[in-house]
């Protein structure tokens, strides 16, 4: 008879964790504190009475609580939580996230998710796709059937004349930031470039996308990786 395995259970983030306890307990059990965290790292919160104050992430738990009772967020707060987190790989991308998410008063600096994509294009260009849908669906097939004729009526540019033909064959990934929001496109081999599931035959048309319409530069909008991994604009092709 063949023996199941079981299942192996993957180790917890955080490990161990305090909740809304007094920050009078450094003045009577400070030693016991510090014997349960002493060497532990992880994030902690502040709150005044039960009202979220401040998030901080440290690598000495207990010595950075206990110093914020006398900088400059003394008497701001009166309890404090803390989670202790296994690994510190993710300790800084878990504050952002809370950050972004409860905005505490006491925080001067607002969360950054700096190296997730932010989805919110794409949600866009969904939702513009299904706007013009429905919009079909209400208006009729007739209308539809116009459109997509108009549409097969559209020259496209020949690959030899697309700004980018052949100047990856193998194709390439290239990369915009705009208004803190990073954003991706692929250069296929025969000049044409995808994103969001359209293709374009210039960078400055897609550029223009993104700004919402506006006139753009694609050339100096647009970056790729060099060979040392140096984001680089494209307009370097040129010389």
């Amino acid at each position: 008879m063949v023996k199941k395995r079981s299942k192996r259970k993957s180790k917890p983030i955080i490990s161990g964790y305090l909740e809304k306890i007094s920050a009078r307990i450094f003045d009577d059990f400070s030693s016991i504190v510090t014997d349960m965290i002493k060497g532990h790292q992880g994030i902690y919160a502040l709150y005044k009475t039960n009202k979220l104050y401040y998030v901080g992430l440290a690598t000495e738990l207990k010595a950075r609580i206990k110093y914020h009772l006398k900088d400059k967020h003394q008497g701001k707060w009166s309890r404090f939580s803390l989670y202790i987190i296994r690994k510190s790989d993710h300790i800084k991308e878990m504050e952002s996230l809370v950050l972004c998410i409860a905005y505490p008063v006491g925080n001067a600096v607002k969360g950054k998710l700096k190296s997730s994509e932010n989805l919110l294009p794409k949600l866009k260009s969904k939702i513009k796709i299904e706007q013009n849908r429905q919009i079909a669906d209400i208006i009729g097939k007739g209308k539809m059937a116009v459109n997509k004729k108009k549409r097969r009526s559209i020259k496209r540019t020949a690959p030899q004349k697309r700004p980018l033909y052949n100047i990856f064959p193998k194709g390439k990934v290239i990369y915009a930031n705009y208004k803190g929001d990073r954003y991706k496109a692929w250069v296929c081999g025969n000049g044409r470039i995808k994103y969001n599931g359209q293709y374009y035959d210039s960078p400055s048309a897609i550029g223009a996308d993104v700004r919402g319409g506006k006139s753009t530069n694609g050339w100096s909008f647009w970056k790729y990786k060099d060979k040392g991994g140096k984001l680089v604009k494209i307009s370097d092709l040129r010389k």
